[in-house]
């Protein structure tokens, strides 16, 4: 069986950077192993898979790590968006995904070229922090909340960027992974962060679209406003530009096209 593959860098406007996601559209379901086969032989942190759910502009999206089916992927939701809105089916403005998260639609900026995808808030509540987490990140942070995953705020993003964390270590938490933020660093950019989710196969995410469901109501709150722009300070870097509304988080960001091909399975 041929199947038709794509890899988009998401959260950037230049190829090499942001977060890249490979994208396997399908016409119906194969077999959950096959599925996880594929994104463990692709190793990068989320492959993709959606399929038609009939109307038009309606698919059933599934995200994978090499490793785990995860609830959750901000990425590779923004990149298979870009993929429909500008190749497949280019006469549409706007997707919708069902997901295990519920429904996560993507609408396609004309003016900006970005697209914007409406997440559900994952708000973060103080919480005391296991001794694994303090271990792992190796710096104790100023603050520790959790949500789905943990929340280390650090008091600059100096510390932030000095961060060597002992993934061993943090693949012990029963969190699925741990987000640490600090203030911005540069102009207009509200905040900074970086994500670790050893236990589910990704060491570091280059930017994570479903961390910043945490992230963003956390600085909207201390900043006293909603619009937040954020930067993730991995090594590819991404921007993520940001609206808290509630129970919803607004997360735009641009992509950038890198392989097409196909796939034998």
């Amino acid at each position: 069986m041929r199947l038709p593959i794509y890899q988009v860098d998401a959260f950037t406007d230049t190829v090499f950077r942001g977060n890249p996601a490979a994208i396997v559209p399908l016409q119906s379901w194969l077999p959950d192993a096959m599925l996880q086969a594929i994104a463990a032989e692709n190793n990068l942190a989320e492959t993709a898979f959606f399929v038609p759910q009939g109307s038009d502009g309606r698919y059933h999206l599934r995200w994978f790590t090499p490793e785990v089916e995860v609830d959750l992927c901000g990425h590779a939701t923004l990149a298979s968006a870009w993929l429909l809105l500008t190749r497949l089916v280019p006469h549409l403005r706007k997707v919708e995904f069902e997901t295990r998260s519920g429904l996560l639609p993507v609408t396609l900026d004309g003016e900006t070229g970005r697209l914007e995808m409406d997440f559900p808030a994952r708000i973060a509540v103080p919480a005391n922090p296991p001794p694994a987490l303090l271990e792992g990140l190796g710096a104790a942070p100023a603050i520790v909340l959790e949500s789905a995953a943990w929340l280390a705020v650090y008091e600059s993003a100096d510390q932030l960027h000095a961060l060597k964390p002992d993934m061993a270590r943090l693949a012990t938490l029963e969190k699925y992974g741990v987000i640490a933020t600090a203030p911005g660093d540069r102009p207009g950019v509200d905040c900074v962060s970086r994500f670790f989710a050893p236990r589910v196969g990704v060491p570091e995410d280059p930017v994570t679209g479903s961390a910043h469901c945490t992230i963003v109501p956390y600085w909207a709150a201390r900043l006293g406003r909603s619009h937040i722009h954020a930067y993730q300070a991995s090594k590819r870097g991404g921007h993520l530009f940001c609206r808290f509304e509630g129970e919803r988080v607004r997360l735009a960001g641009s992509c950038m096209p890198y392989l097409e091909g196909s796939i034998t399975v």
